[in-house]
């Protein structure tokens, strides 16, 4: 079974703003004075142009609207669920209060209608502790090596990830990482990104010398072609990219615009060496959001027989 999602989910924004609550955290946000209707216009646009690319490489996206004004992060929905081709749906504790009005029972429901969630891990209890692990933003799950990549911050919570990765199987990998000016990296996704055969990450964000030639050792023992890529490239959202299964069975590499020509000519050619390259313009939701390709598309891993389960799956507690 393939280790890429051949499906993703998406929400489309209906209200989109920079989100106050998340400004202290996220230093790849910009502090842009909210233009209201003209930002959710151009954002909208931004969304559509990134499905209609992803639909045309054969990516299947399935597109939820935003229903509540208050949450201005909802086009990010990877943070607060994953999926896995086991069946199981994890549910994440998300740090600031706005974002945990993302989670949604229809969506919920909708994955669990495609097979997702015979196993359902909700996490969410253990916001109510400052403890915060938000989803693939705060994780970068390496399928094929079945390992899991976490930067340490007040978003990523080792403590955490280490009972998730067991209960899925997987190997934990923690390292820290700060952006130029010496910030902690918020989320893992913007500074690195595995594919099946590839791994993008801002090595020179990993300050401590040993801990960096660990990260990158341990990245070629698995079989990748790593690609370094700088702080200033990181801040052009090279490392927030995500790989797919496209129509074909092929690989497809999504990314933003900005990032795809922050790119240099030689990592160009190794990324579409790699897979088919998909990139839309998606400037607005990077700057005020803090986000990009990566952050905006939930995979979805149905698994191969799907079982019929209840409507709210079966939950298992995992401790921190």
């Amino acid at each position: 079974m393939s280790t890429l999602a051949s499906q993703v989910l998406m929400v489309r924004p209906s209200r989109f703003r920079a989100n106050p609550q998340t400004l202290g955290s996220n230093h790849f946000q910009q502090p842009v004075p909210d233009a209201g209707a003209h930002h959710t216009l151009l954002a909208q646009q931004a969304f559509d142009g990134y499905v209609a690319a992803l639909r045309a490489a054969g990516v299947q996206v399935q597109v939820f609207a935003q229903t509540r004004p208050d949450t201005p992060d909802a086009l990010f929905p990877n943070n607060w669920f994953s999926t896995h081709a086991d069946g199981t749906l994890v549910l994440y504790p998300m740090a600031a209060a706005n974002r945990r009005l993302e989670r949604r029972d229809d969506i919920v429901a909708w994955l669990q209608q495609q097979g997702v969630g015979r196993t359902l891990l909700d996490l969410s209890a253990h916001e109510q502790h400052g403890q915060y692990l938000e989803g693939t933003g705060a994780i970068v799950f390496d399928h094929a090596a079945r390992r899991a990549w976490l930067c340490r911050s007040g978003r990523s919570q080792p403590a955490l990830l280490q009972p998730l990765a067991a209960r899925l199987g997987y190997r934990c990998e923690v390292f820290d990482a700060v952006d130029a000016a010496g910030r902690a990296i918020y989320h893992s996704n913007v500074m690195m990104a595995i594919g099946p055969d590839f791994a993008v990450v801002c090595l020179p964000a990993i300050a401590d010398v040993g801990e960096r030639q660990r990260v990158r050792s341990r990245l070629r023992r698995d079989g990748k072609t790593v690609i370094s890529i700088s702080q200033a490239q990181m801040a052009s959202f090279c490392g927030n990219i995500i790989a797919l299964r496209g129509g074909d069975g092929g690989t497809v590499i999504a990314m933003s615009s900005r990032a795809w020509a922050a790119f240099t000519p030689a990592q160009q050619a190794t990324l579409a060496a790699h897979g088919r390259i998909v990139h839309a313009p998606l400037d607005i939701i990077e700057d005020l959001g803090g986000g990009g390709a990566r952050c905006m598309v939930a995979e979805v891993f149905s698994p191969d027989a799907p079982a019929h389960c209840s409507a709210a799956g079966r939950a298992v507690a995992i401790a921190g």
